[in-house]
This record gives structure tokens, C-alpha cells and sequence, in this order.
């Protein structure tokens, strides 16, 4: 069962015997999708991506390039992840807020856009309609119930802001300067950007 072919509808990807592509979906070269995931038709998948076991995205989904996604994620439409996101195994997207099984909600759907760099921990909730900022940082087990600023790391339930995230992916300290690229921070108005 580790068998990886590719699919003539999509040069250049790997795909596992075990997963599906329906017709109308996008997949970019360099992609790997791994064992008993599902891609919905009207899905768009960037190059270079990594799609883990057990993942199901679609329809009407955006990922963008080398994005990674672990095992055990469901990516509804609304969900938009920009390049290089990083989704930690059973992180979790809504796509209501106030679900009921036997009143159909479809029409609710929210956007839900991931910004570049971001990285999602492992069984992380994102509520829908909320955004995450370029190369924030959602710590493992955190529900996300507000927009989450550019460079922040946040965690709890809810997710609180409890630091600041380089693009590396170091936690800043005070003087919020990278200790991997020694790169220097500047924190202007709450705002976080790069200096």
C-alpha cells in the first residue's frame, strides 16, 4: 500500500493508490498526496505541497505553494491557505459557528484566509471567519476565535497573543531579534513588522 503513481492528469505529482482527485481539481507539480486523502473537485493546489494522510479539501479550497498539511485535516471551502502554511496533524477548520445536523448551513460558509508562513499546531481549532497573519503561529491545542496579527503566537482556549513568531519560526525575545537569523523586529502601534 505505498505505492505512489502519477496521475496523467497531473504531471509531475505523486499520488498514493489509495487517494482520490476528482475531476475539476488542480494539482501543481512537485505535490505529493499521501495515503486515503480526498481533493474535491474546484480545488486549487499549489507546487511543492505535501498533503499528509487522511486529508480531505475541498471544494472551492485555495492552498497555495509548498504548503505542508499533516494527517487527519479536513480543509472546507471558505479556507484559503496562502504559500508555505504549515497545518499540524488533526488541526481543525469550522465552517459555521453554530452548526446543527439537521438545519443545512451551506449558504454561511466564511472566509477563512491563512496568510503566508503561517504554522498551525497540532489539534488547533481556527473558527471560520477569522484570519491568521503572515508567519503567525497558533500553538498546539489553541482555539482560534479573533484574527490573529502577522508574526504573533498565540495559544489557549481562547487563543491569546502570548509572544511574537520571526519568520524563521523563532520566539522573539525582548529585544525581538531572530536568534537564527539575527534578523531585527520593530514593534510599531501593536504591529509587528520587520525591520
Amino acid at each position: 500500500m505505498s505505492e505512489m503513481k502519477e496521475d496523467p492528469r497531473f504531471p509531475g505529482v505523486l499520488i498514493h493508490v489509495s487517494s482520490f482527485v476528482d475531476d475539476g481539481a488542480v494539482v501543481g507539480r512537485g505535490t505529493k498526496i499521501w495515503h486515503f486523502s480526498h481533493i474535491l473537485s474546484r480545488t486549487v493546489i499549489g507546487e511543492n505541497c505535501s498533503i499528509g494522510q487522511n486529508v480531505m479539501i475541498g471544494p472551492n479550497v485555495r492552498i497555495g505553494n509548498d504548503c505542508k498539511i499533516q494527517n487527519n485535516v479536513s480543509i472546507y471551502d471558505g479556507v484559503e491557505l496562502d504559500d508555505a502554511v504549515f497545518c499540524g496533524p488533526s488541526c481543525v477548520f469550522t465552517n459555521v459557528n453554530n452548526p446543527r445536523a439537521n438545519v443545512s448551513r451551506k449558504d454561511e460558509f466564511r472566509r477563512t484566509p491563512i496568510g503566508e508562513g503561517a504554522s498551525i499546531g497540532a489539534n488547533a481549532t481556527i473558527v471560520c471567519g477569522h484570519s491568521l497573519g503572515m508567519f503567525s503561529f497558533v500553538g498546539a491545542g489553541a482555539v482560534v476565535t479573533r484574527d490573529v496579527p502577522n508574526f504573533a503566537l498565540v495559544a489557549g482556549n481562547p487563543a491569546r497573543r502570548i509572544g511574537w513568531m520571526s519568520r524563521a519560526g523563532e520566539r522573539l525575545k525582548d529585544d525581538l531579534v531572530c536568534p537564527r537569523t539575527q534578523k531585527q523586529y520593530v514593534l510599531q502601534g501593536g504591529v509587528l513588522i520587520e525591520g
